[in-house]
């Protein structure tokens, strides 16, 4: 990929984020596939989204954008996997490609930058502040992703995050 996304560029400004992810997606080499173009417009239109394409064909770069999307749109969002390895790598990817200062990582035994727009946890640690938050509490709008590496679908959406 090219240079970090410009988040300054968009901030607040939903549609100008997806031009702009499209064309920094497109300078950094890459071309996207329709599934993968369908699922953007989508997210960054404000819809959920499930997409369950094959090992190695684009979710992640669609959970990207939907990072991005949340981003433009002042709402935090999550990345979840099931076991630190992987949350581990896609915090030092998003770190790479929206800024160290924007994303955090929550895992048993590592918290680094946790109020970051933009937190990579485990599966466990996201369900755990669910539960302590209690559905009494308020919440904040937030976005979240979850993906995994065994062909699991990567899920995007908007939602009620109680933190």
């Amino acid at each position: 990929m090219s240079p970090r996304f410009d988040l300054a560029a968009v901030s607040g400004r939903r549609d100008d984020a997806f031009s702009a992810f499209i064309a920094w997606t497109s300078d950094g080499g890459l071309s996207l596939y329709p599934a993968q173009e369908e699922a953007l417009l989508e997210v960054f239109s404000g819809a959920h989204v499930i997409v369950n394409t094959p090992t190695g064909s684009g979710k992640s770069l669609v959970a990207l954008g939907a990072h991005v999307a949340a981003l433009a749109s002042g709402l935090r969002s999550f990345y979840t996997a099931p076991i630190k390895a992987l949350v581990s790598e896609k915090f030092f990817a998003l770190c790479n490609d929206l800024g160290a200062e924007n994303v955090g990582m929550l895992t048993g035994d590592a918290s680094i930058n946790p109020t970051a727009p933009v937190v990579c946890a485990t599966a466990e640690i996201v369900a755990n502040m669910a539960l302590r938050a209690g559905p009494r509490r308020p919440s904040t709008r937030s976005s979240w992703m979850s993906s995994t590496s065994t062909g699991t679908p990567t899920a995007v959406g908007h939602g009620r995050f109680l933190s």
